[in-house]
């Protein structure tokens, strides 16, 4: 038996982790890296496997730091069977149509940059294409309800435990044997935040001899949720009273749904005005919307309640969705008054760099930030206080007002993850993962009774 590392080692995105057992590769996600262009350009390089040989890929969620190489790894040689939940299955099409159309555009704007200049430089083609990404959806094969182990070959289960993190997230738990000697193995995924709405708190965990966790937020608390909603409705309205706009970058799975059933709440309490309009700016923030009243298996208690008296958590008075780029384009000439909700979350991409290329200079605006900002983003440029930023190859004053509120988080912070590993009980050896690196040393100091190891990219363990 062994285990192997290809991504989300001393980082945080790009998650992959392979276990070998009985003479079968089982790969536990296989994610985009996010952040800089040196990032970006990792994407392209070997797995450090053959995709070829991989039976099976068990995915824990559907986002693109967890499901975006997929498509590449088809494109490679995979033709085994990807097993997630049902809602992550429908997602992940969403998520990975998505991002190989964003590739080609990428892909043909640089081309027609090249051109322009008469360049003589190699084109560099997309990652994959839409219908690589197509191709991929091919092989999702068997859905996995929670708490319902999966016989995957005779000696290897695979249980789906719910997350709480995202709709349709799930840590995993292996169960392993290879010529007698037999082995757990539980993966953590992303564990989410229990004190959030809309989704149930993770479940609890099984006793594992071995646990492969993430540490996104492993030094640190999240502020407490109730006055991270104050803060959201104080940076709406104060923005208001100066006679700007709110852009709110927004991821599309789970914080947009949030922030809207947010917005409707405040409405309801008289702390956002009725008038308000509210743009959801992301066509795939819009149909992750409407997946999300596919799967009441997913909610916590009071959100299923709403959907069952046939109310929806998450509409908006004046809540309008812009799928169309023109409808986008017209959002610029709004002067105030407005919450624009648009992607990507970290600004590397999407509508939402056109919106602050159009409020991020005006002193009247503000800019709320409700999710992370991984390191070589525009929105950490932002974050951290930067006086100037580049937005399509022009210099952009930062004077809107900056709110960064991390009471939003979908991820469990460092008490939620001891707390977590703990109720696991009898692990004797821990990986950590998906956590920068200064992070994931910090948060080792912190966990009792195991052996904590901090895997290097490929790195290789026998179990």
């Amino acid at each position: 038996m062994k285990l192997s590392f290809h991504g989300a080692d001393h980082g945080v995105t790009g998650s992959c982790h392979l276990v070998e057992c009985a003479g079968h590769r089982i790969l536990i996600d296989c994610g985009l890296y996010q952040g800089g262009r040196e990032l970006a350009e990792e994407n392209a390089e070997p797995f450090g496997f053959d995709p070829a040989a991989i039976d099976y890929v068990l995915l824990t969620h559907a986002h693109l730091d967890h499901c975006g190489r997929l498509p590449l790894l088809v494109k490679r040689g995979f033709r085994g069977e990807i097993i997630t939940t049902p809602a992550s299955r429908e997602l992940t099409r969403l998520i990975l149509l998505d991002a190989a159309h964003l590739q080609e555009e990428e892909a043909h704007y640089r081309a027609r940059k090249a051109s322009r200049r008469g360049a003589n430089h190699e084109i560099v083609p997309p990652l994959y294409s839409v219908l690589d990404a197509l191709n991929t959806l091919e092989y999702f094969g068997r859905t996995a309800a929670y708490g319902q182990p999966l016989g995957l070959v005779p000696g290897i289960r695979a249980t789906f435990l719910d997350a709480g993190h995202i709709l349709g997230s799930a840590y995993i738990f292996l169960e392993l044997e290879e010529h007698g000697p037999r082995r757990t193995v539980l993966f953590s995924g992303d564990l989410g935040n229990a004190r959030r709405p809309l989704l149930r708190s993770p479940a609890t965990p099984p006793t594992a001899d071995i646990v492969v966790m993430e540490t996104t937020y492993g030094d640190r608390l999240h502020k407490p949720l109730g006055p991270s909603i104050e803060e959201l409705y104080s940076a709406i309205t104060g923005a208001f009273q100066r006679g700007g706009n709110v852009i709110i970058p927004t991821f599309a799975l789970e914080r947009a749904q949030e922030i809207l059933y947010f917005l409707r709440e405040g409405v309801e309490r008289d702390r956002v005005p009725r008038s308000t309009q509210v743009f959801l700016d992301s066509p795939m923030a819009i149909s992750a919307t409407e997946i999300f009243g596919h799967h009441p298996e997913c909610y916590d208690l009071e959100t299923a309640e709403l959907f069952r008296e046939g109310r929806d958590p998450f509409h908006v008075p004046g809540l309008h969705f812009t799928r169309e780029t023109a409808e986008s384009i017209a959002l610029n000439r709004i002067g105030g008054g407005a919450i624009i909700m648009a992607g990507s979350g970290m600004c590397t991409g999407g509508r939402v760099r056109h919106h602050l290329r159009h409020n991020l200079w005006r002193q009247d605006s503000s800019v709320v930030f409700v999710g992370y900002a991984a390191r070589g983003t525009l929105a950490r440029e932002i974050v951290d206080g930067a006086g100037e930023v580049r937005i399509f190859g022009e210099e952009i004053p930062v004077r809107a007002q900056v709110h960064t509120i991390n009471g939003f988080s979908a991820h469990a912070d460092q008490a939620e993850l001891l707390a977590w590993h703990r109720q696991i009980g009898g692990s004797t050896r821990t990986f950590l993962v998906h956590g920068e690196e200064k992070v994931m040393s910090y948060f080792a100091t912190n966990l009792e009774n195991t052996v904590v190891e901090m895997p290097a990219l490929h790195e290789q363990f026998d179990l």
